[in-house]
Protein backbone atom coordinates (compact mmCIF):
# COMPACT_ATOMS: atom_id res chain seq x y z
CA UNK A 1 0.00 0.00 0.00
CA UNK A 2 1.41 3.37 -1.22
CA UNK A 3 1.71 5.96 1.20
CA UNK A 4 0.87 9.64 -0.30
CA UNK A 5 1.57 12.83 1.86
CA UNK A 6 -0.45 15.46 0.59
CA UNK A 7 1.82 18.68 1.17
CA UNK A 8 1.87 20.76 3.93
CA UNK A 9 -1.55 19.35 5.18
CA UNK A 10 1.17 16.62 6.94
CA UNK A 11 -2.18 14.22 5.82
CA UNK A 12 -0.68 10.80 4.60
CA UNK A 13 -2.97 8.62 3.16
CA UNK A 14 -2.94 5.34 0.58
CA UNK A 15 -2.75 5.99 -2.74
CA UNK A 16 -6.10 5.07 -3.79
CA UNK A 17 -8.90 7.72 -2.07
CA UNK A 18 -12.84 7.80 -3.04
CA UNK A 19 -14.51 9.93 -4.60
CA UNK A 20 -18.06 10.20 -3.10
CA UNK A 21 -20.11 12.07 -6.12
CA UNK A 22 -21.56 8.41 -7.18
CA UNK A 23 -22.71 7.44 -4.43
CA UNK A 24 -25.24 10.27 -4.48
CA UNK A 25 -27.24 7.74 -7.05
CA UNK A 26 -27.74 4.74 -4.91
CA UNK A 27 -29.56 4.24 -1.66
CA UNK A 28 -28.85 4.89 2.26
CA UNK A 29 -28.17 1.57 3.00
CA UNK A 30 -26.18 0.46 -0.34
CA UNK A 31 -24.16 3.69 0.06
CA UNK A 32 -23.48 3.11 3.75
CA UNK A 33 -22.03 -0.55 2.62
CA UNK A 34 -20.32 1.01 -0.10
CA UNK A 35 -18.39 3.42 2.05
CA UNK A 36 -17.92 0.99 4.93
CA UNK A 37 -16.66 -1.68 2.98
CA UNK A 38 -13.91 1.20 1.21
CA UNK A 39 -12.86 1.73 4.95
CA UNK A 40 -12.15 -2.10 5.70
CA UNK A 41 -10.72 -2.47 2.21
CA UNK A 42 -7.92 0.08 3.13
CA UNK A 43 -9.17 3.65 2.50
CA UNK A 44 -8.56 6.54 4.60
CA UNK A 45 -9.55 9.77 2.27
CA UNK A 46 -12.74 10.34 1.27
CA UNK A 47 -13.99 13.50 -0.84
CA UNK A 48 -17.57 15.13 -1.10
CA UNK A 49 -19.31 18.10 -1.48
CA UNK A 50 -21.81 20.71 -0.71
CA UNK A 51 -23.22 20.41 -4.43
CA UNK A 52 -23.64 16.26 -4.11
CA UNK A 53 -27.31 16.30 -3.24
CA UNK A 54 -26.95 13.72 -0.45
CA UNK A 55 -23.35 12.33 -0.58
CA UNK A 56 -22.26 13.94 2.78
CA UNK A 57 -25.19 12.38 4.45
CA UNK A 58 -24.55 9.44 3.43
CA UNK A 59 -20.71 9.49 4.98
CA UNK A 60 -22.07 10.95 7.86
CA UNK A 61 -24.28 7.66 8.50
CA UNK A 62 -21.22 5.43 7.33
CA UNK A 63 -18.57 6.98 9.61
CA UNK A 64 -20.46 8.01 12.70
CA UNK A 65 -18.24 6.35 15.38
CA UNK A 66 -15.03 5.92 13.67
CA UNK A 67 -14.54 9.71 12.43
CA UNK A 68 -11.19 9.86 13.40
CA UNK A 69 -9.69 7.71 11.70
CA UNK A 70 -10.72 8.85 8.46
CA UNK A 71 -10.18 11.80 6.24
CA UNK A 72 -13.03 13.84 5.05
CA UNK A 73 -12.46 16.44 2.55
CA UNK A 74 -15.73 18.76 1.00
CA UNK A 75 -16.13 21.74 -0.89
CA UNK A 76 -18.31 24.53 -1.34
CA UNK A 77 -19.85 26.26 -3.97
CA UNK A 78 -21.09 29.10 -1.74
CA UNK A 79 -19.64 32.37 -3.19
CA UNK A 80 -20.60 34.47 -0.69
CA UNK A 81 -19.81 34.46 3.00
CA UNK A 82 -23.17 34.28 3.59
CA UNK A 83 -23.68 31.30 1.52
CA UNK A 84 -19.94 29.85 2.49
CA UNK A 85 -21.15 29.94 6.40
CA UNK A 86 -24.45 27.90 5.44
CA UNK A 87 -23.08 25.25 3.60
CA UNK A 88 -20.30 24.93 5.78
CA UNK A 89 -22.41 24.35 8.78
CA UNK A 90 -24.64 22.41 6.92
CA UNK A 91 -21.71 20.32 5.43
CA UNK A 92 -20.54 19.51 8.98
CA UNK A 93 -24.19 18.94 10.36
CA UNK A 94 -25.01 15.82 7.31
CA UNK A 95 -21.31 14.65 8.37
CA UNK A 96 -22.32 14.44 11.69
CA UNK A 97 -18.60 16.17 12.73
CA UNK A 98 -17.36 18.89 14.13
CA UNK A 99 -14.66 19.86 11.53
CA UNK A 100 -13.36 18.62 7.84
CA UNK A 101 -9.75 17.79 7.28
CA UNK A 102 -9.83 19.54 4.26
CA UNK A 103 -12.65 22.17 2.79
CA UNK A 104 -11.94 23.39 -1.02
CA UNK A 105 -14.00 26.30 -2.94
CA UNK A 106 -15.30 24.29 -5.80
CA UNK A 107 -15.04 24.58 -9.47
CA UNK A 108 -13.64 28.58 -8.73
CA UNK A 109 -13.35 30.62 -11.71
CA UNK A 110 -10.81 32.34 -9.98
CA UNK A 111 -7.93 32.95 -6.93
CA UNK A 112 -9.79 34.27 -3.60
CA UNK A 113 -6.78 35.80 -2.03
CA UNK A 114 -7.40 38.29 1.59
CA UNK A 115 -8.43 41.58 0.67
CA UNK A 116 -10.07 40.69 -2.67
CA UNK A 117 -12.90 42.45 -2.03
CA UNK A 118 -15.05 39.11 -1.88
CA UNK A 119 -14.70 38.01 1.55
CA UNK A 120 -14.17 34.50 0.55
CA UNK A 121 -10.64 33.80 1.65
CA UNK A 122 -11.51 35.71 4.43
CA UNK A 123 -14.17 32.48 5.34
CA UNK A 124 -11.73 30.54 5.00
CA UNK A 125 -9.38 31.65 7.70
CA UNK A 126 -12.63 32.35 10.46
CA UNK A 127 -13.51 28.77 9.41
CA UNK A 128 -9.85 27.70 10.32
CA UNK A 129 -9.27 29.47 13.66
CA UNK A 130 -13.08 28.02 14.66
CA UNK A 131 -11.71 24.54 14.19
CA UNK A 132 -14.66 23.90 11.89
CA UNK A 133 -11.69 22.84 8.71
CA UNK A 134 -7.90 22.04 9.30
CA UNK A 135 -6.52 22.83 5.63
CA UNK A 136 -8.12 25.32 2.96
CA UNK A 137 -8.19 23.33 -0.85
CA UNK A 138 -9.41 24.43 -4.16
CA UNK A 139 -10.75 22.74 -6.86
CA UNK A 140 -10.91 24.00 -10.73
CA UNK A 141 -11.09 22.92 -14.32
CA UNK A 142 -8.94 25.94 -15.64
CA UNK A 143 -5.51 25.94 -15.84
CA UNK A 144 -4.48 29.71 -15.60
CA UNK A 145 -6.97 29.59 -12.26
CA UNK A 146 -5.16 26.63 -10.78
CA UNK A 147 -1.72 27.76 -11.78
CA UNK A 148 -2.15 31.59 -9.41
CA UNK A 149 -3.83 29.28 -6.91
CA UNK A 150 -0.44 27.44 -6.51
CA UNK A 151 1.66 30.26 -7.08
CA UNK A 152 -0.12 32.11 -4.41
CA UNK A 153 1.20 30.04 -1.81
CA UNK A 154 -2.50 30.28 -0.21
CA UNK A 155 -3.90 26.72 -0.80
CA UNK A 156 -2.45 23.35 0.64
CA UNK A 157 -4.11 21.21 -1.57
CA UNK A 158 -5.47 21.30 -5.46
CA UNK A 159 -7.92 19.28 -7.02
CA UNK A 160 -7.69 19.07 -10.63
CA UNK A 161 -8.47 16.41 -13.36
CA UNK A 162 -5.66 13.90 -13.72
CA UNK A 163 -5.47 10.68 -15.79
CA UNK A 164 -3.01 9.46 -18.32
CA UNK A 165 -4.84 11.29 -21.13
CA UNK A 166 -3.84 14.67 -19.73
CA UNK A 167 -1.80 17.14 -21.74
CA UNK A 168 1.59 17.99 -20.82
CA UNK A 169 -0.56 21.15 -19.36
CA UNK A 170 -2.09 19.33 -16.71
CA UNK A 171 1.33 17.53 -16.03
CA UNK A 172 3.05 20.84 -15.71
CA UNK A 173 0.53 21.40 -12.70
CA UNK A 174 1.61 18.35 -11.07
CA UNK A 175 5.45 19.34 -11.27
CA UNK A 176 4.39 22.74 -10.19
CA UNK A 177 2.29 21.61 -6.68
CA UNK A 178 5.01 19.09 -5.39
CA UNK A 179 7.73 22.01 -6.16
CA UNK A 180 5.48 24.02 -4.11
CA UNK A 181 4.78 21.20 -1.18
CA UNK A 182 0.90 21.59 -2.33
CA UNK A 183 -0.76 18.13 -2.15
CA UNK A 184 -2.68 17.40 -5.41
CA UNK A 185 -5.63 15.76 -5.22
CA UNK A 186 -6.90 13.33 -8.89
CA UNK A 187 -10.19 14.07 -10.10
CA UNK A 188 -11.62 12.07 -12.97
CA UNK A 189 -8.64 9.74 -13.00
CA UNK A 190 -11.04 7.59 -15.35
CA UNK A 191 -11.33 10.34 -17.24
CA UNK A 192 -15.21 10.00 -16.84
CA UNK A 193 -15.42 6.81 -18.01
CA UNK A 194 -12.98 7.65 -21.21
CA UNK A 195 -10.45 5.40 -19.65
CA UNK A 196 -11.88 1.82 -19.51
CA UNK A 197 -8.30 0.29 -19.15
CA UNK A 198 -8.11 0.78 -14.98
CA UNK A 199 -4.95 -0.56 -14.23
CA UNK A 200 -3.46 1.39 -16.51
CA UNK A 201 -5.04 4.37 -15.33
CA UNK A 202 -3.82 2.85 -11.51
CA UNK A 203 -0.23 2.29 -12.72
CA UNK A 204 -0.04 5.81 -14.19
CA UNK A 205 -1.52 7.37 -11.13
CA UNK A 206 1.45 5.88 -9.07
CA UNK A 207 4.07 7.26 -11.02
CA UNK A 208 3.45 10.36 -9.13
CA UNK A 209 4.39 10.59 -5.67
CA UNK A 210 2.75 13.65 -4.82
CA UNK A 211 -0.94 12.78 -6.18
CA UNK A 212 -4.00 11.30 -4.54
CA UNK A 213 -6.70 10.28 -7.06
CA UNK A 214 -10.34 10.07 -5.82
CA UNK A 215 -11.59 7.16 -7.85
CA UNK A 216 -15.55 7.98 -8.19
CA UNK A 217 -17.41 4.61 -6.90
CA UNK A 218 -20.78 3.56 -6.80
CA UNK A 219 -20.91 -0.19 -7.13
CA UNK A 220 -19.41 -2.97 -5.18
CA UNK A 221 -17.80 -4.30 -8.05
CA UNK A 222 -15.64 -1.40 -8.64
CA UNK A 223 -14.40 -1.05 -5.47
CA UNK A 224 -13.71 -4.41 -5.04
CA UNK A 225 -11.41 -4.09 -8.27
CA UNK A 226 -9.79 -0.93 -6.92
CA UNK A 227 -8.88 -2.56 -3.67
CA UNK A 228 -7.36 -5.46 -5.39
CA UNK A 229 -5.55 -3.13 -7.27
CA UNK A 230 -3.83 -1.67 -4.07
CA UNK A 231 -3.15 -4.85 -2.66
CA UNK A 232 -1.43 -6.18 -5.95
CA UNK A 233 0.08 -2.77 -7.79
CA UNK A 234 -0.04 -3.49 -11.34
CA UNK A 235 3.42 -2.47 -13.13
CA UNK A 236 3.88 0.22 -16.16
CA UNK A 237 5.33 -2.08 -18.10
CA UNK A 238 5.58 -1.97 -22.13
CA UNK A 239 2.39 -3.36 -22.83
CA UNK A 240 0.29 -0.24 -20.20
CA UNK A 241 2.30 1.99 -22.03
CA UNK A 242 1.35 0.46 -25.69
CA UNK A 243 -2.37 1.00 -24.29
CA UNK A 244 -2.19 4.24 -22.75
CA UNK A 245 -0.38 5.65 -25.99
CA UNK A 246 -3.27 4.28 -28.66
CA UNK A 247 -5.90 6.18 -26.11
CA UNK A 248 -3.99 9.34 -26.55
CA UNK A 249 -3.74 9.24 -29.64
CA UNK A 250 -7.41 8.50 -30.30
CA UNK A 251 -8.03 11.38 -27.69
CA UNK A 252 -6.09 13.54 -28.80
CA UNK A 253 -7.22 17.36 -29.12
CA UNK A 254 -10.69 18.03 -28.47
CA UNK A 255 -12.47 16.00 -26.17
CA UNK A 256 -15.43 17.11 -23.76
CA UNK A 257 -13.84 16.62 -20.07
CA UNK A 258 -17.64 16.37 -18.88
CA UNK A 259 -16.60 19.47 -16.03
CA UNK A 260 -20.15 20.46 -16.60
CA UNK A 261 -18.83 24.41 -16.86
CA UNK A 262 -21.18 24.57 -19.97
CA UNK A 263 -24.69 23.93 -18.14
CA UNK A 264 -27.10 24.73 -18.22
CA UNK A 265 -27.94 24.80 -22.22
CA UNK A 266 -31.18 26.66 -22.84
CA UNK A 267 -32.18 24.01 -25.25
CA UNK A 268 -32.04 21.58 -22.73
CA UNK A 269 -28.89 19.47 -24.27
CA UNK A 270 -27.50 17.64 -21.77
CA UNK A 271 -23.83 18.37 -23.30
CA UNK A 272 -21.03 16.58 -20.70
CA UNK A 273 -22.83 13.15 -22.22
CA UNK A 274 -23.94 14.48 -25.88
CA UNK A 275 -20.22 16.06 -26.11
CA UNK A 276 -18.41 12.84 -25.94
CA UNK A 277 -21.49 10.18 -26.23
CA UNK A 278 -19.49 8.19 -29.19
CA UNK A 279 -16.84 7.93 -27.29
CA UNK A 280 -18.89 6.87 -24.46
CA UNK A 281 -20.44 4.36 -26.66
CA UNK A 282 -17.38 2.46 -28.03
CA UNK A 283 -15.11 2.91 -24.92
CA UNK A 284 -17.16 1.48 -22.40
CA UNK A 285 -20.23 -1.24 -22.03
CA UNK A 286 -22.89 -0.39 -24.39
CA UNK A 287 -26.10 -1.48 -24.04
CA UNK A 288 -26.98 1.54 -22.10
CA UNK A 289 -26.66 4.08 -24.89
CA UNK A 290 -28.93 2.38 -26.92
CA UNK A 291 -31.93 2.42 -25.02
CA UNK A 292 -34.82 4.80 -25.99
CA UNK A 293 -34.28 7.45 -22.90
CA UNK A 294 -30.32 7.82 -24.10
CA UNK A 295 -31.25 7.92 -27.86
CA UNK A 296 -34.48 10.65 -27.28
CA UNK A 297 -31.64 12.77 -24.87
CA UNK A 298 -29.20 12.74 -28.33
CA UNK A 299 -32.15 13.53 -30.62
CA UNK A 300 -31.57 17.45 -28.36
CA UNK A 301 -28.57 18.15 -30.26
CA UNK A 302 -31.05 18.48 -33.44
CA UNK A 303 -32.25 21.69 -31.42
CA UNK A 304 -28.98 23.35 -30.55
CA UNK A 305 -29.41 27.15 -31.44
CA UNK A 306 -25.31 27.57 -31.63
CA UNK A 307 -26.16 30.61 -29.45
CA UNK A 308 -22.35 30.04 -28.26
CA UNK A 309 -22.85 30.15 -24.63
CA UNK A 310 -21.73 26.67 -24.46
CA UNK A 311 -18.36 27.29 -25.96
CA UNK A 312 -17.79 30.81 -23.95
CA UNK A 313 -17.81 29.16 -20.97
CA UNK A 314 -15.77 25.72 -21.60
CA UNK A 315 -12.50 26.13 -19.59
CA UNK A 316 -10.86 23.95 -21.94
CA UNK A 317 -11.72 26.44 -25.20
CA UNK A 318 -14.01 23.88 -27.38
CA UNK A 319 -16.03 24.47 -30.25
CA UNK A 320 -18.86 23.24 -27.96
CA UNK A 321 -21.50 22.95 -30.86
CA UNK A 322 -19.15 21.82 -33.75
CA UNK A 323 -18.24 18.73 -31.15
CA UNK A 324 -21.99 18.20 -30.21
CA UNK A 325 -23.00 18.03 -34.05
CA UNK A 326 -19.88 15.92 -34.80
CA UNK A 327 -20.33 12.90 -31.83
CA UNK A 328 -23.91 12.77 -32.66
CA UNK A 329 -23.25 11.80 -36.44
CA UNK A 330 -20.85 9.71 -35.07
CA UNK A 331 -23.24 8.05 -32.68
CA UNK A 332 -26.31 8.22 -35.14
CA UNK A 333 -23.96 5.88 -37.18
CA UNK A 334 -22.72 3.36 -35.00
CA UNK A 335 -26.29 3.05 -33.30
CA UNK A 336 -27.81 1.96 -36.47
CA UNK A 337 -25.55 -0.34 -36.67
CA UNK A 338 -26.84 -1.87 -33.67
CA UNK A 339 -30.30 -0.90 -34.57
CA UNK A 340 -31.49 -4.82 -33.74
CA UNK A 341 -30.40 -4.61 -29.79
CA UNK A 342 -31.94 -1.36 -29.70
CA UNK A 343 -34.33 -1.35 -26.44
CA UNK A 344 -37.77 0.54 -25.91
Amino acid sequence: MKMITLGTTGITVPQNAFGALPVQRVDMETAVSILRRAYEGGMRFFDTARAYSDSEEKLGHAFEGIRDQIYIASKTMGRTPEAFREQLDTSLKLLKTDYLDIYQFHCVDQCYRPGDGTGMYECMLEAKEQGKIRHIGVTSHKLDVAKECIESGLYETLQFPFSYISTEKELELVRMCKEHNMGFIAMKALSGGLVGNVPAAFAFIREYDNVVPIFGIQHEWELDEFIALDANPPKMDAEMRAVIAKDRKELAGEFCRSCGYCMPCPQGINIPTAGRIHLLATRSPYQQFLTKEYRDEQKLVDNCIHCGQCASRCPYHLDTPAMLASQAKKFWAWAEEHRSEWTD
